[in-house]
């Protein structure tokens, strides 16, 4: 299996969405950044794609790791992000609560988002 590899300049949705479809495919992703940057993007593409496997009652966990890698002969200290598809009743009660608690306010939200779009302004 590929590695995916995020840079810097890496929009998190689309490594997200790599994450959620090697994750639906094979249970398994393996995310490798190197830098800051390229790290921050990375975590942020792995919380989106909890959301978007959320949506079809998949739960992921990750565990970074250093990892070195040769680039150009040089050889470089990159972090990798390994992601695994898990069962949700393996989840401790304690995050399932947090989940539940997050998933109530994005439906608020979302109720609001539509009752302000239905509302006619007053005249």
């Amino acid at each position: 299996m590929e590695v995916i590899k995020v840079s810097a300049r890496s929009r998190s949705t689309a490594v997200a969405g790599a994450i959620a479809g090697v994750i639906r495919e094979h249970g398994y992703a393996e995310v490798q950044a190197i830098g800051a940057s390229a790290v921050n993007q990375a975590i942020k593409a792995t919380a989106i794609a909890r959301g978007y496997l959320q949506e079809d009652r998949i739960a992921i966990a990750c565990i970074p790791v250093f990892t070195e890698v040769d680039i150009h002969g040089l050889e470089r200290t990159a972090v990798k992000i390994v992601v695994w598809r898990i069962e949700e009743s393996s989840l401790p009660h304690q995050l399932v609560a947090l989940l539940e608690a997050e998933k109530m306010v994005q439906e608020q939200k979302a109720a609001e988002s539509a009752e302000s779009e239905t509302v006619e302004p007053a005249e």
